[in-house]
């Protein structure tokens, strides 16, 4: 069974490899921008947030969860088998950020 977590800063690889687990292993992938943020791009509450997070994970037994929400990754540890932490380093990240277009379907 997989229940993984994957942590780290914008632009470490996250989603890529979030998205790769669920592929290969045939499981749900969260991204946690979309249950953090509006569409106005504000934030929502983390009481907010955290629901999103209690009501995925009761639907489904595995699943991939990436995001960079230190609060959010800390109330997952209990119900995950993994926590994977990326860190490129800063250069990595602002290159890959800087080059990155907005992501307008990770709002809800």
């Amino acid at each position: 069974m997989k229940r993984i977590v994957i942590y780290g800063n914008a632009g470490s690889g996250k989603t890529t490899l979030a998205k790769k687990i669920a592929i290969t292993h045939n499981i749900p992938y969260l991204c946690m921008d979309t249950i953090t943020w509006t569409e106005h791009k504000t934030r929502l509450p983390v009481k907010t947030s955290k629901q999103h997070i209690d009501s995925f994970i009761e639907r489904h037994t595995e699943w991939v969860i990436e995001g960079c929400y230190g609060t959010l990754v800390e109330m997952l540890l209990p119900a995950a088998m993994e926590l994977l932490f990326l860190n490129p380093g800063i250069a990595v990240c602002q290159m890959r950020s800087k080059k990155r277009s907005w992501e307008p379907e990770k709002f809800i």
